[in-house]
């Protein structure tokens, strides 16, 4: 296991990170309105593209556990308080731990209901429960309820980092940044005003 690093995540924690969040800011939304899209092709096909990133994140998750324990998760910030370093770590050994669960909630619920779980159109997944309707209501009700603790959580996370990038400016957010994106957030950075040398 790596001893983590000194002034930020490794650079494959980090391009796993962004790919991972875009992925969730799809599937969240496109979640939440699949029950209200009527019932047709474009119903399908967005039910289809969320399992097949639901897949796709599972899989994602599982490569950046095992980054994590092969580079180690840098220090705390220096400049964090007791209570933000709490936080942090609840809010993200919460996201790892639903980022890993939700699909595998997911695959199960349509493993009960013995609907094809397709992975882009290459593959489908295998049932990995019998069916049953009553395991299948079941699964769903958790799903659901893990797709909102998710939702709730990266808000938060989300919200933390702006605060730490738009406010106090501590550097903060830039131990996730691939290096390359440094020069754009300089920038868009710089649209907030001059930085508050004393905070």
């Amino acid at each position: 296991m790596g001893n983590g690093q000194a002034g930020g995540y490794s650079a494959p924690a980090k391009w796993l990170h962004w790919i991972i969040a875009i992925c969730i800011f799809f599937l969240i939304p496109v979640g939440i309105s699949l029950d209200k899209v009527p019932e047709g092709p474009l119903q399908d096909r967005l039910f289809n593209l969320h399992r097949s990133f639901g897949v796709l994140v599972l899989a994602l998750a599982i490569v950046r556990v095992m980054v994590r324990r092969l580079y180690g998760p840098p220090a705390h910030y220096a400049g964090l308080t007791r209570f933000e370093q709490i936080a942090s770590t609840a809010v993200h050994h919460s996201l790892y731990a639903l980022i890993l669960v939700t699909p595998l909630l997911g695959w199960a619920m349509m493993s009960t209901y013995r609907a094809e779980v397709p992975v882009f159109g290459l593959f489908n997944l295998p049932p990995i429960l019998p069916q049953s309707d009553l395991l299948t209501k079941i699964f769903s009700k958790l799903h659901a309820l893990s797709g909102i603790l998710m939702a709730l959580l990266v808000i938060a996370h989300a919200g933390g980092a702006l605060m730490h990038f738009i406010i106090k400016r501590d550097g903060v957010l830039e131990r996730m940044l691939p290096a390359s994106w440094g020069p754009a957030f300089t920038r868009i950075q710089s649209l907030f005003g001059t930085p508050n040398r004393s905070a």
